[in-house]
């Protein structure tokens, strides 16, 4: 475990930020200054790594108070973290995506367009960020409609450092497994897109479990010409098994391989 020594002065001490840390009469609880009466001044957090070392990664802060957005910053900063902030959902939406892992950082109660609108729009845009929410006074229906939505988590203010970096990392984690995957289905679609015509046409009927014969028949052409065809789509495809071949076929276009039917042509 690593010591991370630094005086606080906003939000996300070791210890939850309370009462005394807020603005006097406001509304939405406003982070004002460090008190050291009511708060140790060095905190300990838990980080696996620190600065260079960290893959690439980019964690958005979305909050409408000023205060906030820099002390979030701060501290995901002092853990090796690449931020950027925004004020609003349509700011946030008006940004392009970053092509590394990624996740959100947000705040329910936006000025405008909510934290909650925001993520149902992302999910229609068919962004699948990793979001973690913030909120000063949520309730059981609000987390379990963001959780349900595919929120990472749902963290109620006052929260500790940790219980932020831990989200984070978690959504970080989540988000590079989904651009693996990604990047994965899109290079298989790549090189479905690389086959001729009738090469898609045996791999249609492959994937679905005809024989060769049964494939010449149906497509009025030599058994000999569907096993050439066979080998060049494994090929392209780089597919070392016909098992390798359905899994690519199924995950890049699914369905297609669903109707296996070892010799019997489709209805």
């Amino acid at each position: 475990m690593q010591r991370l020594c630094q005086r606080g002065v906003d939000l996300g001490q070791g210890d939850p930020v309370g009462p005394a840390c807020r603005e006097k009469g406001s509304p939405r609880g406003r982070f004002a200054a460090y008190s050291e009466s009511n708060h140790p001044p060095w905190r300990e957090v838990r980080v696996s790594s620190v600065g260079p070392s960290r893959p690439a990664c980019v964690v958005s802060i979305v909050d409408d108070d000023a205060a906030v957005r820099e002390a979030l910053s701060s501290l995901l900063r002092s853990v090796g973290r690449e931020v950027r902030t925004f004020a609003s959902a349509s700011e946030f939406l008006a940004a392009a995506r970053p092509p590394v892992p990624a996740c959100i950082v947000l705040d329910v109660s936006l000025d405008g367009e909510s934290g909650l609108e925001l993520q149902e729009t992302l999910n229609r845009r068919g962004d699948s960020r990793p979001i973690v929410f913030m909120t000063g006074h949520g309730d059981i229906p609000m987390s379990v409609r963001a959780m349900k939505a595919g929120a990472v988590e749902f963290l109620a203010k006052p929260f500790r450092d940790q219980e932020l970096l831990d989200a984070v990392d978690l959504a970080l984690e989540r988000d590079a497994l989904q651009l693996q995957e990604r990047t994965q289905l899109g290079e298989w679609r790549r090189r479905i897109a690389t086959l001729s015509p009738r090469e898609r046409e045996v791999m249609e009927r492959v994937v679905r479990g005809m024989l060769n014969k049964k494939i010449a028949a149906e497509l009025s052409i030599a058994e000999i010409t569907v096993k050439v065809h066979r080998r060049h789509v494994m090929d392209k495809m780089g597919a070392q098994s016909l098992a390798d071949l359905v899994r690519m076929v199924d995950r890049a276009e699914p369905g297609l391989a669903g109707g296996k039917d070892h010799g019997r042509a489709p209805d």
